[in-house]
């Protein structure tokens, strides 16, 4: 996966968002509480890593994308617990099964090209009872906000935004995938801002089920 000039751009608007749309709180509240090894399925160039709590052993940070993955590797250079950046696919994550007691997608599953395998490789990896914690965006608004949604995904905005999204539903297909869903809260971000079509996200928490 080579998207490089939205690779250049996104690394570029995402350090700006951590104070602008304030980021950096929403990661902290994604990530307050894992423990033990933890997967993150699409890193991108590693912001997450520097609000992993102390409790967290270890992390595998899966990124595709070239130019994400090598800003990935100098964030982990910095981070507090070891983290392991590696190349792979969502749908075909290079790990065992069963090896992880949680794993983080935050704004990914708009992206990877099939959601349901995705899902069923990350409720895979996870131990029976394992944690997915997800921060994403996807549909929302009214019926004209829904409409564009929609109309922007059918034409320009995937090629624009490295195979962005903007009307899947993060949380139908967790259901649909066999997770059970915890706490989960919709919001906007910015949380104070215009509603845009990629305003529309979703922070909460899954389970593989313990009777896996």
């Amino acid at each position: 996966m080579h998207h490089p000039l939205f690779a250049r751009y996104y690394a570029r608007a995402s350090v700006a968002a951590e104070t602008r749309m304030h980021m950096a709180d929403v990661r902290r509240r994604l990530l307050t509480g894992l423990s033990g090894r933890v997967i993150e399925i699409g890193a991108g160039n590693g912001l997450n890593f520097a609000h992993y709590p102390g409790t967290v052993s270890e992390v595998v940070a899966i990124e595709p994308e070239r130019h994400l993955r090598k800003l990935a590797v100098d964030a982990a250079l910095r981070a507090q617990m070891p983290v392991d950046v590696a190349p792979g696919a969502a749908e075909a994550l290079p790990v065992k099964s069963e090896a992880f007691d949680a794993a983080v997608v935050s704004l990914v599953l708009c992206s990877v090209r099939d959601v349901p395998r995705a899902l069923s490789e990350i409720r895979r990896v996870l131990r029976p009872g394992g944690e997915l914690r997800f921060f994403e965006h996807g549909a929302g608004g009214g019926k004209v906000m829904r409409f564009t949604q929609r109309a922007m995904d059918a034409t320009v905005w995937p090629p624009l935004a490295g195979g962005c999204h903007l009307a899947r539903d993060p949380v139908g297909s967790l259901r649909a995938a066999g997770f059970e869903l915890g706490p989960y809260r919709r919001m906007m971000m910015p949380e104070n801002g215009p509603a845009l079509p990629q305003s529309f996200c979703v922070l909460g928490t899954a389970w593989r089920p313990v009777s896996d």
